[in-house]
Formats: structure tokens, sequence, C-alpha cells
């Protein structure tokens, strides 16, 4: 089978994207193309696969798989791919539009200047904070603020927040420090996140501004995870390190995302989005 794809990134956080406006292709197939195309030796090289499809419920509609070709909820950085692609590509002619993810309805703004879009804007709702909605279990405490969490003979402090997906954000003195390699994967598989999570070590600069990292569950260490920067200005405002309402800037390695945990309760999402390169991949159905 012959499959159309674009490759796009959102601060180096890079997904093969699939268009089902224009090409037909049987969902049982989704999660085995997932896993490779994603593979950097003998597919294309990805962090994982998004499908574009028309739906009723939004002016567009969006999955996301990982590269062991698990299927994510919500993706920040796939959510602006997308809203950048169906522009350009002409599928939508609005510059303010809807997308639906597994986890909900997101509203989009983009930004455009002579047919190309410069900057997205994404609504990306107000965040879950209840432990049992994360879903993390744990004792009766309904939200989880600086936890004490005890992993790998260590003892961590814990704040966990779902954009639509579960992100468990640690702070951190110097990010360069972060032990992202040794503990990321122990974390995204503790039993204590029946559905994983996501794993976010995080610096404060300053009470506008935060240095990130993260291993994203499915797919190990990306550039860039926009539900996790989303999580990690929330959990800084739960901290007392950031003021809701304020604008901060947070530095992940492919680039700065400006997020914004509004007065009304809902989280905005602003950065860029940059198509990689277009191609067919022979998959051998």
């Amino acid at each position: 089978m012959k499959i159309p794809y674009t490759k796009m990134h959102g601060l180096g956080n890079n997904y093969i994207y699939i268009d089902l406006f224009h090409f037909d292709m049987d969902e049982k197939f989704f999660p085995e193309v997932a896993r490779q195309v994603s593979n950097v030796n003998t597919g294309i090289g990805s962090d994982g696969m998004i499908v574009i499809h028309p739906t009723d419920a939004a002016d567009v509609g969006m999955r996301i798989f990982n590269k062991d070709g698990s299927e994510g909820m919500n993706c920040g950085n796939g959510l602006r791919c997308v809203a950048k692609y169906v522009v350009e590509k002409g599928i939508i002619e609005a510059e303010h539009f809807n997308i639906q993810t597994r986890a909900n309805v997101v509203e989009a703004v983009v930004q455009s200047a002579n047919g190309i879009v410069e900057e997205v804007t994404i609504n990306m709702g107000a965040p879950i904070l209840q432990r049992s909605l994360i879903p993390m279990v744990g004792t009766d405490v309904e939200n989880v603020v600086a936890e004490s969490f005890a992993v790998a003979e260590r003892t961590l402090e814990v704040t966990a927040v779902s954009m639509g997906n579960p992100h468990a954000i640690f702070f951190v003195d110097t990010i360069a420090e972060a032990p992202l390699h040794e503990l990321g994967p122990v974390i995204t598989d503790d039993s204590r996140f029946p559905d994983q999570v996501n794993v976010e070590f995080v610096e404060v600069v300053s009470s506008k501004e935060l240095n990130f990292r993260v291993w994203e569950r499915g797919s190990g260490i990306t550039q860039a995870c926009g539900t996790g920067a989303c999580a990690s200005v929330v959990a800084s405002v739960l901290n007392g390190k950031s003021e809701r309402g304020n604008e901060v800037t947070v530095h992940l390695s492919g680039g700065d995302l400006v997020i914004n945990w509004d007065l009304d309760g809902t989280v905005w999402m602003t950065g860029g989005a940059e198509i990689v390169a277009e191609g067919n991949y022979f998959f051998p159905d």
C-alpha cells in the first residue's frame, strides 16, 4: 500500500501526518503503520503518526499514535501542526476553527501571511486536577500538588495534571541535572498511574519563564510536548511559582511555547509548526 504522507514538527516534536480527506486507509492499519513509519532505521523516523480525518463533531479530527503503536488522547504540538496543515492545504478556509481529538474538541486560531501559517494559538481547555480523573492512584487528597513521591530510592515531589492526557511534573533546581534518562521510563510505567504518564522536569527561571524537559509515554524523550508545557505552567501556578492570568514562556529542547492559564480557567498555547517533507511510504500490507 502506497501511503501519501507529510512529515511535520512543532518545536522538534515530529510526526508523520496522514490526510484522510484525500486518502483512504482502514483504521486497522493505524497502529502498525505508526510503528513502522516511526522507525528511524527502516521507516521514515518520527515520534509517531497523526491521522487527519473528517468528523461530524468538529471542522476536522485528529488521532494520535505513538511510535509504539499505542493511541494517545491529545497532543499540543500535533494540534498546531494539524491547524497549519488544514489551512495551507485548503481543507479549512477559516482562520478560527475546531479540532477534535480523543480527549475533547478544541479551538484553533491561525495567523497567516501570504498563505503560510506562521503561528497557531490553541484553546487547550481547562486542566483536569482531580486525582481520580488524571488518573492517579493514591491518598484521599483530591488534588495532587507537591505530593511526596518515592521512586527508585529517591523521594521527589510530584504535581499531577491532565490536559486530556496525564502529566507528572517535578520541579528541579537545574534542568541540566534533571534525571530524565534515569527516572523518565520508571515513572511513566509506575503503577500509581494506571494509564501510564508523561513525565516532566521543570526549572523555574522566573514567574514568567520555565525550562522544561519531557519523557513522553509511548515515545520516550522528545524535543517538545505541548500538553506537557501547558501542564507545567498549571503546576507552576498551583505551587505558587507563577501567577494565573500571566503569559509564561516555556523553553523546551526544540524551542519556546507561550502558555497562559487565564482567570476563566482556560489554558491557551501559542507556538509555531513546520512542514519537513512530503512523499509516499510503502507499507507492506
